[in-house]
């Protein structure tokens, strides 16, 4: 398998595109002609990954946090340069799923809900995406052929779907007047002519495209046509919602998560004695999210990097928090691999977890 192939298998489940405008997903190091020995899964790439990876004998890593994020000046033997260095030294790619993994509904929120035990979960804050539908009103003897050509030019498909138009025929009247020069009619005359309308959705950055290409194809001089504003809401988004395993006290449930996730520290406010039932969970760093999953009738929002008046904000409001640090996302390194065994099928290529901890903090 080339890089080129592993990254459209990624880019079909896991869209770069839905990765925040801020984020730095894809193939960040690498070849996309470079064959493929084998996939490194790992929340973080360190040299110690890097060193794994070699040990391995695998030439790809995939990793949750971009290693290329806040601007590389320099690519020396110091901080991040020298792991720069050391992949490309022994042509070791490397690819960022980032914030695409984690809107993705089967991704790293999805991973810490089954791991915590939540159940009939729900996207928390689902996406949207915003789009055109577009009417053009045409003769309907030239139907077919519009419809052929702004097939041909990459217009009305939806995913693998291509040639998705809607027809309505009907009488369209017009009457010509002073210097027209009409396709069809006779001036200062009413014509009626048996007119089909053509439905077809594009996106909203096709619409300079679209407009041009009616123009152009359209039989008649003044082609009528409109562009109608809709949004959708995605099977992707940030965070879910659902039951935990059972009612359990605020206390107990941060005990049992620290114990479900294996991490040395967990902290929580609120009551320790509130009863709980439903939890909402942002994998990172989530804060600012804890309103909304309140609203949704969380009792509770877990995620990670809380601060001090952040969560002296979400006491004073009687939000319950519980801080699992930013480090839990490690999840998503078995649950990433068990994806990529899925997407790729095929059990000749070595797929691996990092096994290495990465968190970068000592705790006493």
């Amino acid at each position: 398998m080339k890089t080129s192939e592993l990254l459209k298998i990624l880019n079909q489940h896991v869209p770069f595109s839905s990765a925040e405008s801020w984020d730095n997903v894809g193939l960040l190091i690498g070849d996309n002609q470079q064959e493929i020995s084998g996939i490194l899964t790992a929340l973080d790439c360190t040299m110690a990954v890097v060193d794994e990876a070699i040990e391995n004998n695998i030439n790809t890593i995939v990793a949750h946090h971009p290693l290329i994020f806040k601007g590389v000046k320099q690519i020396t033997e110091q901080g991040y340069g020298a792991i720069i260095r050391r992949l490309i030294q022994h042509n070791i790619q490397l690819i960022a799923l980032h914030t695409n993994l984690d809107v993705y509904r089967y991704g790293v929120n999805a991973m810490l809900s089954q791991k915590i035990g939540i159940t009939n979960t729900e996207i928390l804050e689902p996406q949207q995406t915003s789009y055109f539908k577009v009417q053009v009103f045409i003769p309907e003897a030239d139907v077919e052929v519009f419809k052929d050509k702004m097939n041909q030019e990459g217009f009305a498909s939806e995913g693998d779907y291509e040639y998705c138009f809607f027809s309505t025929k009907g009488d369209g009247q017009f009457k010509p007047v002073e210097n027209a020069q009409p396709h069809i009619g006779t001036l200062n005359q009413i014509e009626t002519v048996e007119e089909v309308k053509v439905e077809f959705m594009i996106q909203n950055h096709e619409r300079a495209k679209a407009e041009y290409y009616i123009h152009t194809l359209h039989p008649y001089e003044t082609p009528v046509y409109d562009f109608i504003p809709l949004t959708k809401t995605l099977d992707r988004g940030l965070g879910m919602i659902g039951q935990l395993p059972e009612q359990t006290t605020l206390k107990s449930l941060a005990i049992a998560v620290k114990e479900q996730l294996n991490i040395p520290s967990v902290r929580f406010t609120g009551n320790p004695n509130a009863l709980v039932s439903k939890a909402a969970i942002i994998g990172g760093s989530g804060i600012g999210y804890e309103q909304l999953a309140h609203q949704k009738g969380a009792d509770v929002f877990i995620t990670g990097d809380i601060k001090h008046h952040d969560a002296l904000d979400a006491e004073t409001e009687g939000y319950n928090l519980i801080d699992i640090n930013h480090y839990s996302e490690y999840v998503m390194k078995d649950g990433l691999k068990s994806l990529l065994k899925e997407w790729i099928n095929n059990d000749k290529l070595t797929i691996k977890a990092s096994t290495l901890n990465t968190d970068p903090f000592n705790y006493i």
